[in-house]
Parts: C-alpha cells; structure tokens; sequence
C-alpha cells in the first residue's frame, strides 16, 4: 500500500518546478541559497515535500526564507500575499473549536498544520516574513500563540494595514472569513 504522505514522481517533478519557479522569481527571499542544494534536501525527504505540497494545494506559496546554518536547513514560509484561502474560517485550535455551542467552523489552525507537518508562524517569524515584502493587506493570519494567554481563553493574530505589521488577540474560539494561518517548515 502506497505511504498517504508521498506523491507519484511525476507530481513530486510538477511540484519542484512550481518551488524551483517561485525560488527563481523572489531570490530578495533568500540571498545566498542555491536551489540544487534545496531540491537535493527536499528530493532526499518525501515527507518533507508532502508537507511542502500540502502548503502549495491550500494556497500557501511557499517559498525559501533563510538558511540555518547549526541544523543545516532550509526554512519555508508561506509567501502567498493574503492569507492562504485554503486555510481561512478556522478558529485557532480544538479547544476553541470545541467550546464554540453552535457555528462551528469545519477545522482548526493547529490541528490543520500539524496534519500538513508545518508550524504555525510565531510573532517573530511573522515579522520576519513582513520584512520581504507586504503580507495580510486584506486578511490575518492566527500565529501560535503563548501558552500563558492561551491559558487565559486568548489566542493572537496578526496582519498588515497602514504599512505596520500590528499583533492583536481574539478568543480562540473566533473565527472570520477572512483569518486563516501562515506556517513554517524546515527542510
């Protein structure tokens, strides 16, 4: 039986020319890096690129971000302009989701990217990504949150308007059309 979390070479090919084209189009992204040192990262981890197509099929587009040199990995981000549609009018995790009496949504963020195999953005990984470019002009994006305000029934979010990058908080249980998630993933 064939690995849920794996592709047929031919869409595992298709999905490296989409990376390889975006990696190619925003090098301001990532200084310095070389794709064929990516793709023989992304080519020697299945699950890995799973994770990565699972970004790029909700609409996340992701792209390289940095390099860490300790661990020796690539970082992904989503780079999608607004918050990924395939990832919108979801409350921040299954406690939020579950205490919601009526109106649920479908999902929630944090169960949603650990079945991707991502990670929520944090605060700083957020403001990083602002730094490339202007991200959220129209939608936000929940971030993971600390637990001692997720203790407290809140969780955080973030966006971009009057060319600030501002951090505000919600009840988990919240949920809007327009407020889905961005995440990371290291390769």
């Amino acid at each position: 039986m064939k690995n849920e979390k794996t592709k047929s070479l031919e869409q595992r090919e298709e999905l490296l020319k989409t990376l390889k084209a975006r990696f190619e189009k925003n090098m301001y992204r990532h200084n310095g890096v070389e794709w064929a040192r990516v793709q023989a990262k992304l080519e020697a981890n299945t699950e890995k690129l799973w994770s990565l197509n699972e970004m790029e099929r909700t609409g996340g587009e992701p792209d390289v971000v940095s390099y860490d040199n300790k661990s020796d990995e690539y970082i992904f981000y989503d780079c999608s302009a607004e918050s990924p549609k395939g990832r919108r009018n979801v409350c921040y995790d299954r406690e939020g989701l579950e205490s919601r009496k009526e109106h649920k949504p479908e999902n929630n963020a944090v169960d949603m990217a650990a079945n991707m195999g991502i990670e929520l953005l944090t605060e700083e990984q957020y403001r990083e990504l602002q730094k490339l470019g202007n991200f959220d002009m129209k939608t936000s994006s929940w971030l993971q949150t600390p637990s001692y305000i997720r203790k407290l029934g809140g969780a955080i979010f973030a966006d971009r308007r009057y060319d600030h990058v501002f951090v505000y908080h919600n009840s988990a249980p919240s949920y809007y059309s327009v407020r889905g998630f961005r995440g990371s993933l290291r390769v």
